[in-house]
């Protein structure tokens, strides 16, 4: 993509209703813009990151074997009534009436409305398990929304339910998930610990959140320091074996938050073990039993031919979160860095004088054989000065830059630069595009 052409409407100046890092750089990079409180519409740059990030999740839940479908935004009150949760939800749920004046209300999750589609669809223990998805927007009315789409009021999730048989399927079902969001966010470069949790809501008795460390992050964290050093990516899993070995290998070091902390036991671990820092939240699990099926009816029939009440579990992701977190835990004073997998570009080429032949023929050259490569490129192709170009690029955070100026592209020589380093180097053409075209 030529800047040139594209709709990257950058910031200067710190925007004053921002009170953390994330918020004020999505603004400063031209990522979101507010709509009103605690809703923003999504600019193509901070939109190109959403999609990355959401494809990355779908990715890990098809390979844990969920399967994808899309519930409404809009659900019936009776639904919620059903379940005993209409009342008792509170003032965060948006409630409204259609022109009938039927009750309906704005989903802030999809517990009910997930179960009466199984318990419609599905009859018998023999089509067990199940694990579906969705990836929809939600919306919760945040009495204080605050810290831009880190705690908005409309949000893209990606929530799962499992349904079994009894609760050790249900525990075979929580754990594929347990596994299924290391790998998740470790794909978005995010070191994420799992930590056991309230249920809160959502109910249930077996809860574990994610969270990924970052300076400003909400919740006090206290951990093991080898959990952050583990490699999640390093081995493939296979989801049809027993993966509580991998969960308790996860589970058995010290791992809570401040409203979990049990100061005697972290303060048994060896002091260079001690890791205490902040943290914040981005997925979270939950095994509930038969909370739902049982006021919902959703009930198979089991190997004697009675009635069984299934064990349902439920995994939320904060998609439209996430990008904050990253934010969050991956920045500097110049602006955003991006891990790779989730940048909205791979690379910026940033030509310092687009009236030049050489610069020209150069970039172009460059541009089109990084395309023809699969490579997302954005190439500021614009007349402004060097300084604010850099200062561009560095603020939206591409993982590389390729300089082209007059003198170097007389010799057929670009400046590389990575922007999680800083490192920069002079090298020729062919030599850039082995570096960034993969096994290229």
């Amino acid at each position: 993509m030529r800047l040139s052409r594209y709709f990257l409407p950058v910031l200067k100046e710190n925007p004053s209703e921002a009170q953390i890092v994330s918020h004020r750089l999505m603004l400063r990079a031209g990522m979101i813009r507010q709509a009103s409180s605690g809703i923003y519409s999504w600019l193509p740059l901070g939109f190109r990151v959403l999609k990355r990030i959401e494809q990355i999740v779908r990715e890990e839940q098809d390979a844990a074997g969920c399967l994808e479908l899309l519930m409404p935004t809009i659900q019936s009150a009776d639904l919620w009534r059903e379940s005993g949760r209409y009342e008792d939800y509170g003032k965060e749920m948006l409630r409204i009436q259609d022109r009938h004046e039927r009750e309906m209300l704005y989903g802030p999750t999809n517990e009910e409305l997930i179960t009466t589609i199984f318990r419609s669809e599905v009859k018998s223990y023999k089509e067990l398990p199940k694990l579906l998805y969705h990836i929809q927007w939600k919306f919760r009315d945040e009495v204080r929304p605050r810290f831009g789409v880190m705690r908005g009021r409309e949000f893209l999730m990606k929530d799962s339910y499992s349904f079994d048989i009894d609760q050790a399927g249900a525990r075979r079902a929580y754990n594929k998930m347990f596994v299924a969001y290391l790998r998740t966010f470790a794909r978005m470069g995010l070191k994420a610990i799992p930590m056991q949790a309230d249920t809160g809501p959502i109910g249930g008795d077996l809860s574990h959140e994610f969270i990924v460390l970052a300076e400003t992050g909400e919740s006090g964290v206290f951990c093991d320091k080898a959990l952050v050093d583990r490699d999640v990516l390093s081995q493939e899993v296979d989801y049809d074996v027993d993966l509580q070995p991998i969960v308790d290998s996860w589970t058995a070091p010290y791992a809570a938050t401040d409203e979990k902390h049990d100061a005697a036991r972290f303060d048994a671990l060896p002091a260079g073990q001690q890791l205490s820092a902040r943290g914040i939240e981005v997925g979270h699990i939950f095994y509930f039993g038969t909370k739902y099926s049982e006021p919902l009816k959703a009930q198979v029939a089991g190997p004697d031919g009675n009635p069984v009440t299934v064990h349902m579990g439920s995994y939320g992701i904060g998609v439209s979160r996430l990008l904050g977190a990253i934010i969050e835990a991956s920045h500097d004073d110049a602006g955003i860095i991006w891990p790779d997998a989730v940048a909205p570009f791979d690379i910026g080429i940033i030509d310092l004088k687009p009236d030049d032949a050489a610069c020209a023929s150069l970039c172009s050259d460059l541009y089109g054989r990084l395309r023809a490569a699969g490579r997302e490129v954005l190439y500021d192709d614009t007349a402004d000065r060097a300084g604010a170009k850099f200062a561009t690029m560095d603020l939206i955070g591409l993982p590389w830059q390729v300089v082209v100026g007059p003198r170097g592209a007389k010799n057929g020589v670009v400046e590389l630069k990575r922007r999680a380093t800083g490192e920069k180097q002079e090298v020729a053409l062919d030599a850039a595009l082995g570096r960034l075209i993969p096994n290229g």
